[in-house]
């Protein structure tokens, strides 16, 4: 243990105090005041930048939640413009189905049309190709069978009365 003296005045100069206990408290009041009047200065520096560290770190972390808010605003903002997009382009897409639907629906149903107008068509010119033929036929048939029967009925007296009978109608006896 380390002796501290403290100087006192007395009669005749300056002199050691040699009581120990009046000395330390003496020594102890002297290092509280030194302590007050100088460490309260780098104390109050410390617990200074202290303060401040904690109010930068604060005013850090509020900037930091508000970054954080507006990235989340801008987030929803845009996860709500994908929404409606995506939205549009499955409602266009469902038109677009339904459009290209309803075309192929009348393509067919024009294309059958004109299949059975087709089919028609050629029923008809097939019908109207045989009655043709049919008439043709029945014409030469005709032909052949009343010139048949006009050799057989025909004969010369036949056809001299005939002559006959026609020149007298037109006038001549």
């Amino acid at each position: 243990m380390g002796l501290l003296f403290l100087a006192t005045e007395g009669q005749g100069g300056v002199s050691l105090n040699p009581d120990l206990i009046e000395t330390n408290l003496l020594n102890l009041t002297l290092v509280l005041v030194f302590v007050f009047v100088f460490g309260r200065k780098v104390l109050t520096n410390i617990l200074t930048e202290r303060r401040e560290g904690i109010e930068a770190a604060i005013k850090n972390t509020e900037d930091r939640q508000q970054q954080a808010i507006s990235a989340l605003a801008v987030a929803k903002k845009n996860l709500a413009q994908a929404q409606a997009e995506a939205e549009s382009i499955r409602q266009a897409a469902i038109t677009g189905a339904a459009n290209a639907k309803a075309e192929i629906a009348a393509k067919a149903a024009a294309d059958i049309e004109r299949m059975q107008q087709l089919a028609v068509a050629s029923t008809d010119t097939e019908q109207d190709k045989a009655i043709a033929e049919l008439r043709t036929r029945v014409t030469a048939l005709a032909m052949e069978r009343a010139e048949a029967q006009l050799k057989t009925l025909l004969t010369e007296s036949a056809q001299t009365e005939l002559v006959d009978r026609s020149i007298a109608m037109v006038g001549g006896k």
